[in-house]
């Protein structure tokens, strides 16, 4: 009886541990699944009750990890326990309110161009989901970003941290755009980004994206409203060696779109440090990309 009553004060104590800490944060988590992973409160519980064995699941959050020299920016916290799959979407959570059901036209999405979703710089301005359906829509939220000139081809402009990791690496060594056209280039329009749609695919190629039915067209131009480039942390450029690919990646820059080979995404993240948060790293063409595990 004294053993029961000594558990049951203990649960009442760590749940209203739990709550303060709760209270007090100014972030509030997100569980992807609660079939895969636990809560904090629920690990706290578990563990209070039996200190003898495991949690059957794997507790999501975990002390965020020391930043390398070489990066300011901080990096997300990760679960080492958990699958490759599971620790990027838990990463994703803290920036993505939403995880979009698998097999939809959002996951998809999310598994294409998602890997912009594990920066939590304060500074970058993420966007709230994977599909922007409009120009009103696009047009709102870059409004809000704080943008920064980029120092080469004309009229490049990304989101300022982003801009400032590129002037970096152009200090370091040389590195154009693809084009020069920062419109094109850099951050795009949503009706640029329709208009490099419809130069490659249709209506109807669309809809197969949308069934799941065709998914290659995805590394050659994204369907419209839902490129990286509308959200100012993508930029497309002339990459000729392995040089200047190190550089780039040293200050945050990354391929992640498989088989899109001008194309690179801001990440701000080390290198060392996108196998810990799930990515993927495939070889094609000698070409590293880093993709998402989903």
């Amino acid at each position: 009886m004294n053993r029961f009553f000594r558990k049951v004060i203990v649960i009442c104590a760590c749940i209203f541990l739990s709550a303060v800490i709760v209270a007090s944060s100014s972030i509030t988590h997100r569980t992807v699944s609660q079939n895969t992973v636990q809560s904090t409160e629920d690990c706290l519980i578990q563990a209070s009750i039996d200190t003898t064995s495991e949690p059957n699941k794997p507790c999501l959050y975990q002390p965020a990890i020391t930043n390398p020299d070489n990066l300011t920016n901080p990096i997300p916290t990760y679960n080492p326990n958990l699958p490759e799959k599971e620790r990027f979407l838990s990463i994703v959570n803290h920036t993505l309110p939403l995880i979009p059901d698998i097999g939809t036209f959002e996951y998809i999405l999310l598994r294409q161009y998602g890997a912009v979703f594990v920066n939590n710089n304060p500074l970058i301005k993420l966007p709230p989901k994977v599909l922007f359906t409009n120009t009103q829509e696009t047009k709102q939220y870059q409004a809000n970003l704080t943008m920064g000139k980029v120092n080469i081809g004309n009229n490049c402009y990304l989101q300022k941290v982003a801009a400032d990791a590129l002037n970096k690496s152009r200090t370091q060594i040389n590195i154009s755009l693809k084009s020069g056209n920062g419109a094109g280039d850099c951050t795009r329009s949503y009706d640029t980004n329709l208009r490099f749609w419809r130069k490659y695919a249709s209506n109807k190629t669309l809809e197969q994206v949308r069934q799941g039915k065709e998914t290659r067209i995805l590394s050659v131009v994204a369907p419209p409203g839902t490129s990286q480039h509308l959200w100012g942390l993508a930029v497309d450029l002339k990459v000729y060696n392995s040089k200047q690919r190190e550089v780039l990646n040293q200050n945050g820059w990354f391929q992640t779109v498989e088989g899109d080979v001008p194309h690179w995404t801001y990440l701000g993240v080390p290198e060392e440090s996108l196998t810990m948060f799930g990515f993927r790293k495939r070889l094609v063409k000698n070409i590293p990309y880093w993709v998402t595990p989903l």
